[in-house]
Formats: C-alpha cells, structure tokens, sequence
C-alpha cells in the first residue's frame, strides 16, 4: 500500500520555508534591527576590547608599559633620521617640533593600529565568528576601541612631552576630545571597510604595512607639509593636508602645542568640517559596507 502524498509535495525550497517560518542561518538582518543587535551587544563590545588589550603584551616582561614605549621609540628613531639627520624640521625649533613629532607618531599609530587590527578582524577570529551567532562588526568596533584604550594610555605620556617643551594646559586642550571622537569614527569605518576586505583576501594583511608606511610618509607625522613642499606647487601640499590622517594629527597638534598653528589660534571652521566630513562619511560608509556582507563572514 502506498503511501498517501504529502501536503508539501511540489513546494519549493523558499515555499516550505514560508509555509513554515524558517529563515536563513546567520541571514543578514536589516541595517536598523542589525544597530540594535550591536547596541545589545556593548558589554561584549567593551570587555572584549579590554580584555584584548590586557592579553596583547601579556607576555612581555613590561607589560603595559610597551603601549606608551613603542610609539616613544618610534618617535626617538624618526627624530635622530628626520630631526637630526634630514633636517625635516625646517627651521622649526626645537621646543615645537619634539611635541610635533610625538603627536604625530602617537595619533597616527591610532589610525594605523585600528586598521591593522581591522584587516583580521574576521579571519583572525574565524572560530569566534563561526562558533557564536553574534553582529559580526561587533569585532572591527571593539579592535577601535582597543587602539583607543591604547591611545588614552599614551596620552599621559604626550601631556607630560608637550608640558616638559613648555606647552602647558591651556584652553585649548579641551579641544583634544572632540578630535579623539572624529578620529575614533573615522578609524572605526575604515577598520570596518578593511574587515570585510580582510576577510575575502587575508593576504591584504600582508600588503597593509607597505601601504600604511606610505600613508605616513604622505600625512606629515615627522615634517610640516607646507614647509616641506614650499617649493612645489601649491595644491600638491593642499591634497596632502586634507588627507584626513593630517587632518586628525593637525588639530591634535592645534589644540595640544603652544606655538604651532595660525597666529590668531583659531583653525579656520572648515578645517573642523572636513574632520567631521571624514568621520560621518567613513563610519557611516564603512558601516554600511561591512553589514552587506554579514550573512557571508565565517563562511568557507
């Protein structure tokens, strides 16, 4: 006797999943039900962030002391080529240019930190992201967060340089944190943009240094762009000023260094536009572009 015919007979794949309420696992939620999963998930955020920064130089004798001794370091070797060697300060004396170079190797190391860690985000955390069903930007904002921690450690030591070449607390150090917020949104899009890049073609890891040492070298850390290029055409240093690293290290060294900056001390409003600019348009971009390829991070 045969078997009577099922009710489901000749419904397609998607058919059944109507007919009976099944989705697609790990299936991309809508970009505002994905905010609130993530805004659900900042206590995992946060202690994930801190617990990657205790675990970083858990294995150095150290510790913690090499978050604020490996930007110094890098600073005293570009001061002995650039400063001492090359020149690069350009007339720039001595009690400005030392705070500008630290600043800018201690604000640049941020954003190239945040994007280092973003490029594996995902495939450095495949067992993670295959394991637990959670937003996976979850992970390039808490690798921000991380760099942030970091930056706010080393801060101290920056104070203590800037006051120590007779910068002292003014004013116009109040203005540190709003340019620590742009800059953590535009290094939060851009880490986020690198994780899903990442993600498809981990050898971008590799290429990354390359890239980020060129991205250096072009955004003024260890030189002032329009002294440097005073002989060279006047757009070529204005290209280079609104690339938003120089953008970040400018205002920090505005707000942070007496002596540096316009006469007047007051940055022209379009400079904070452009800042702020970066910042919507990459986090917002960033964002935007790394949630289209939620359902597929982890995946074979």
């Amino acid at each position: 006797m045969s078997a009577p015919p099922s009710p489901d007979e000749g419904l397609s794949a998607a058919d059944l999943a109507a007919k009976y309420g099944l989705a697609v696992s790990g299936a991309r939620p809508g970009l505002v039900e994905y905010v609130r999963q993530l805004w659900g998930r900042r206590h995992f955020i946060l202690a994930f962030s801190q617990a990657k920064l205790t675990a970083q130089y858990s294995q150095a004798k150290l510790g913690q002391l090499w978050q604020v001794a490996t930007p110094l370091l890098n600073a005293a070797v570009y001061f002995l080529i650039f400063g001492l060697i090359l020149k690069a300060d350009r007339g720039m004396e001595r009690e400005v240019y030392i705070p500008f170079l630290v600043t800018g190797v201690f604000v640049f190391t941020f954003t190239q930190s945040s994007v280092m860690a973003g490029v594996r985000a995902i495939s450095g955390n495949l067992g993670l992201v295959r394991a637990l069903h959670f937003p996976r930007a979850a992970l390039p904002i808490s690798f921000s967060l991380q760099q942030l921690q970091q930056l706010l450690f080393s801060m101290i030591v920056l104070f203590v340089v800037a006051v120590g070449f007779g910068s002292y607390p003014r004013l116009s150090w109040l203005l540190i944190i709003p340019v620590l917020v742009l800059q953590f949104l535009f290094n939060t899009g851009l880490a986020m943009i690198m994780a899903r890049m990442g993600a498809k073609t981990p050898d971008l890891a590799q290429l990354m240094p390359f890239v980020m040492r060129t991205w250096m070298y072009a955004s003024g850390v260890m030189f002032s762009i329009p002294l440097m290029l005073e002989e060279h055409p006047k757009w070529i240093a204005d290209v280079l000023q609104y690339n938003p690293a120089a953008i970040y290290m400018d205002l920090m060294r505005f707000a942070l260094i007496d002596g540096y900056g316009p006469a007047s001390k007051v940055l022209p409003p379009h400079v904070w536009a452009v800042a702020g600019g970066w910042a919507v348009l990459v986090a917002v971009g960033g964002f935007v572009y790394f949630w289209k390829a939620e359902e597929r991070y982890g995946r074979g």
